[in-house]
Formats: structure tokens, sequence, C-alpha cells
């Protein structure tokens, strides 16, 4: 019998939005669903009901000229979900206009602030008549590289308020990546920060943003936020206009809010672009919404006044995430810089005790590195609001899934995700009403068709195979940018299984519908035929204390593939006879011998995106000494340089 780490209590449940909304479903339909997998199992089978339905309980603002939801259901890529619609995504997140909490904002132990309902209104008010002011309408973008700050979501809503294009970046990227991301939308404006902190360091931004701007041809107009000095100017750019101007210049009005169709575009994200220039993925203003709402209110179950944090960067979907939880009346919990600090690890778990976070959300890298760093906030830290952990980015192990319930809290309903930047939402989630399963992710998306696929293209159950989802979702991209015949994005998804979304994830669906995650299926290792999923070899290896991290791919080598393992070591650890061998043990006994790598090699680092993910297949690419197009995706791509020069393996 699987392990049940919680369980809801009856009392929860029964005041949960999404067991009211199932009450609200059975009335209006003349239907006798009684729990999580039968509403499920209705949303799917009925997706213009249900989504119609979610519009109305979610409380959306808009316009429906007709009550049509989806037309073309049949055909995935040109299926359109509410026609004849009118809506705007700020004005649903900025309907608190009171002065309660909306933004608590932490920048490490540096800056601590926060903003009310009122002044957020107010100042994206002010955004949003300079913006006008300088030409700004819809469909036109904005960039902005700024930290996980109030300002960013400021801007971000001033610009969805004209119903113009909001795309952002992280401040530590680099020149080249900023502007391969940026340069390929032809921004109209650029909002930038003066510095940022990050593990206590001071950054500066100002040389780095001069740069930016003289290779973005299309901008007209330039705003920075002065974050961490109030004198900060630019020397080499005319006409920069200074935000905390802009707020005692163009005093708050009303806003008015420009309506815009719900499939026209809200967001561009970006792919991790570690082997390629990255894609720009196009998402749509109702889609985005609607999709985040029914996660936050049925899946998370977020009300009104509760404190949600992510740690995210502008960079990361993750915080287009986070900021949609105002438009159901939660207060964002806000942080910026390093999870852990030289000087104090628990920051974050300060800041959670500190300011009562009801819904935390974290990576599971950050959980691995708490659990090695045996930080044990159960112990030193009183998080009795916490009701509900996030994770995601990665696989969490099952290693992760016992340091949460030992280490943090013993009474919290821990929920693993899963789904990107490609649909800026999950397709496998979390439920307030169903229990924690040692390992495993709790239940697909409402309303996401999701199966698990085998090489024949058949679902099944209880083995491994592709993440697929059958019909289309709210959420699915409007398409990409440039993409004018929409052959990109066509190939991107549909090119394995014809009108079926392939998502490229290498999973396991049980019969009661909770799922296992394996790792990407694109660098799913195939030794001798065999599929074997990265993170069945991550959760063996970085069980030992000996361990810090690992990656592991396929070389090609005698025409076959044999599996590499990449360590990084503890600190004054090497790599002996003794411990490869521990090493190679501990996969052997608790996998099986075909996941045992052909070679154990010590690195000094492990390449990581900007959003923290190991870039498996930017190590692929080196160790055949294959070109990598766009190392400026990475986090520190001079990691790289030591797997182009492992001689080893050519033995």
């Amino acid at each position: 019998m699987k392990e049940i780490l919680w369980h809801p209590n009856n009392k929860d449940t029964l005041e949960s939005q999404v067991w009211q909304f199932i009450q609200t479903t059975n009335d209006r339909f003349d239907l006798n669903l009684d729990s999580f997998p039968d509403l499920y199992k209705w949303s799917c089978d009925s997706p213009d009901l249900f989504w119609g339905l979610v519009w109305e309980y979610t409380g959306v603002v808009g316009h429906r000229e007709t009550s049509d939801v989806l037309i073309n259901a049949q055909d995935f890529l040109n299926s359109e979900w509410f026609p004849d619609t009118k809506i705007n995504f700020a004005e649903n997140l900025l309907q608190i206009k009171d002065n309660s909490t909306a933004i608590v904002f932490w920048a490490e132990d540096k800056k601590k602030n926060r903003m009310s309902h009122l002044e957020l209104y107010q100042q994206v008010s002010s955004l949003s008549s300079w913006l006008k002011s300088k030409g700004v309408v819809k469909g036109d973008r904005v960039a902005g590289l700024l930290p996980n700050m109030p300002e960013s979501v400021v801007a971000m809503l001033a610009t969805a308020s004209l119903g113009a294009v909001w795309t952002s970046c992280s401040p530590d990227f680099g020149v080249e990546g900023a502007v391969d991301r940026f340069g390929q939308v032809e921004p109209k404006v650029f909002i930038c920060v003066d510095a940022y902190y990050y593990n206590s360091k001071t950054h500066d931004c100002i040389a780095k943003n001069e740069q930016i701007i003289n290779n973005l041809p299309t901008l007209e107009s330039t705003v920075m936020v002065r974050f961490v000095d109030k004198s900060s100017s630019f020397s080499g750019v005319p006409d920069v206009t200074m935000f905390d101007k802009i707020l005692d210049d163009f005093e708050g009005v009303e806003i008015m809010f420009e309506p815009v169709s719900f499939n026209d575009p809200l967001y561009i994200m970006f792919s991790s672009g570690t082997t390629g220039v990255p894609k720009c993925i196009v998402h749509g203003v109702g889609g985005t919404l609607l999709q985040h709402k029914k996660e936050h209110q049925l899946h998370c179950d977020i009300k009104q006044g509760d404190r949600v944090f992510y740690h995210s960067t502008c960079g990361w979907m993750m915080w287009n995430w986070l900021v949609s939880s105002l438009s159901s009346g939660a207060t964002l919990m806000l942080y910026d810089g390093s999870p852990f600090l030289k000087h104090n690890k628990n920051i974050q778990f300060d800041y959670a005790e500190q300011e009562k976070f009801n819904v935390m959300g974290v990576s599971a890298k950050f959980i691995d590195s708490a659990r090695k760093m045996s930080i044990s906030p159960i112990k030193t830290h009183n998080l009795e609001s916490l009701r509900l952990i996030l994770s995601t980015g990665s696989v969490l192990s099952v290693d992760g899934f016992d340091y949460v319930y030992e280490n943090i809290k013993s009474d919290v309903c821990l929920s693993s995700i899963s789904g990107g930047t490609d649909i800026i939402s999950c397709f496998v989630l979390g439920s307030t009403i169903m229990p924690v399963h040692r390992g495993e992710l709790q239940t697909r998306g409402l309303g996401m068709s999701v199966e698990v696929w085998n090489e024949n293209g058949e679902a099944v159950t209880n083995e491994k195979g592709e993440l697929v989802c059958t019909k289309t979702f709210v959420s699915k991209p409007v398409g990409f940018w440039n993409d004018n015949d929409g052959s990109k994005y066509s190939s991107a998804y549909f090119e394995k299984y014809p009108n079926v979304w392939c998502h490229g994830d290498y999973v396991s669906i049980n019969d009661n519908g909770s799922m296992r995650f394996y790792g990407r299926s694109d660098t799913v290792l195939n030794p001798g035929g065999v599929r074997i999923g990265t993170a069945e070899i991550y959760r063996q290896v970085e069980m030992l204390d000996e361990v810090s991290e690992s990656i592991a791919v396929g070389q090609q080598w005698k025409n076959d593939v044999r599996i590499i393992l990449f360590v990084k070591l503890a600190n004054g650890v090497s790599l002996s006879e003794e411990l490869n061998y521990k090493i190679c043990s501990q996969i052997r006994v608790n996998t099986t011998p075909r996941h045992v790598p052909a070679k154990v090699i010590q690195v000094t680092d492990i390449p990581r995106t900007k959003s923290g993910k190991i870039a498996e297949l930017a190590v692929q690419k080196a160790i055949h000494g294959t070109p990598i197009d766009n190392q400026t995706a990475l986090a520190n791509p001079e990691a790289l340089d030591q797997y182009y020069s492992i001689t080893i393996l050519q033995n």
C-alpha cells in the first residue's frame, strides 16, 4: 500500500472552494460528482461546460457577447476559446482598491517594504498614463529587465491595462541573453533597474542596461527604477525617465482599461534557449487568467487575504503565476535574491514565519539543498499559518517529500506540480482535498486531458511514457512570435503525435490518477534501447552525503549509448575508487544494473539555466564537442568549459 504522508480533514474539505465548486456543478448540470477525481473526469469530458462555469465561479470580469466557450474543438492547434469575449487582464487583478496589503517585499535582508491595494492601483494608473503619453497602444511590447519587486508588478499591470504585451527577464541576464530575447519581439519601451542584491552583494546594472538599450533599435522610451542608489543615472543613453518621477508627474486617476479579445496576446515568454535562440511563446489574456484562477482557487484553495509566496525571478513563468493570485484577492509575498544567504540559511523561513505565509512555493532544488544543509525549521520556526507547500522546476525526490514532513512541517499539504513556460501553467497539480502520497504528484489539472502514451501512441497506466494532452485547453499558447504560418508552433508540440500535445516529460500514471516524473523525455537515457529517466539516477546519487549535485547524460559510444554521470562533491571530498563504487552500488541496488553509469566523473560545477534547472542538453552537446548556440541562457556558462575538455570520455 502506498504511504500517505498527509490527508485533508473533513472540515477543511467541506469548506474548500473546490468542494463548493463540485456542489455548484452538481446543481447546475444535475450530476452526482462526489470527489476530485469525479470532477476531473467531468472537466475533461465536458470542457466547454467546465470552463464556462470556471469563468462564472471564479468571478472573471469581462464581457461575453455570446455563450460560446469553445469552437473548432476537434482541431487542437486551431481551436478557439471564448470567441466574442472582451476582457482586460489588469482590471481583473486590480479589483480591490482599499488599504489592505497587496504586496510584501523582501530584497534578501537589505530592504523590506509593503504596498496596499490602493497604492498598487495608483502606481499602475500613473505608469499607465505615462506609457499612454509615450504612444504605447494595444499590441505594443514593453520589456522589463527587473528583479522580483513591486515595481515589476506595477509595470506589467500598467502594460496590460493598455492591451499592450509584457515580456521580462531577470537582471542577472547578460547583454547577449537579454538582446537575444527582447530583440526578437521589438519592444517600444524598456524598463530596467539600477542594481540588485544577490547573496548580500550589490550587482550594478547601469553599463549592462546601456548596452542592451543600444542594441534594441525599436526602443522609443526607457524607464529606470532607482532601487539601490537613489542618485543613479545613465550617461550613455538619452531621454531616460526615472520611475519615481513618473509617479510624481502622473497623479493617479481612474484607469481606463482597454478591452481586448480573450485570445489577444498578454505575455511573451521565452524558452530556456540552451540549444539555440530562445523560442518566443505568446500567451493570451483570457487563457492565462482563467487557467491561473482555476489553479489558484480549485487546486490551491487560495482565498481573499491569503498570503502567497513563490520564489521566482521575472524570467520564470512562476512569477507570472504568482502575480495572477491578485485576481483571487491574495497578498503577494515577493522575494528577490539568494534563497540561502551566507550569513543566514533560513532567510526564506524567517520570511515565512514573520509574514505568516499561507502558501509557500519553492523549487525542488531548494528543498534538496535545504535537506543537505540540515535546515530544520520545524524546530526553529513557527509556521502555523502555512497550509500548502508547492514544489516545481524539476522532479521532487522521495527524499524531498520525507524532508518536508520531517523538517519543515508535518501537517502541511505538499503539492509537487509540473507544467512549463509553454503553457504558462501546469498539466499536473495538487489538491487540498486529496491525500499526499510519498513521491507522487497528486492529480492532473482540471480541464487538462493528460495521458501517458507509449512509443506506439497508446495510452498506458503503471508504465513509463510520454506526457501528452489529448484535448485543447484554455492556456495553450496563442502562437509563437514571428511564426506567421504556425509551423514552429506545430512542430514544437504536435510533430510526434498529430493533433495531440506532446510535452516532453517522461512520466507514469497510476490507477488512481496520481503521477510520477522521471525527467525530460528529450534527455531520457537509452542504453541498449532501455529508456531510463535521469531523475531515477539523481534520486539515488544525491542521497549520499558526499554528493552535492549530479547530472547524467547519454554519450554515443560504439553504436549504442552509455550513461555518463557527473558529480559535484561536498567540500573537501574527492572521487576515490571507494566513492565511485559506493555511488554505483547505490544506483544498482535501488534501481537496476542498466541505470549504473559507465563512468562517474567529478566536476566542480553543474550548468544550470536561469530558472535553476540543470542543463542536461547543454552537457550532452559539450561532451560530444558540439557547439552550444546560446550559452547566455545559462546562469553559469563557464561551468561548461570543463565538460568540453574531459579526455577520459574518449576511453
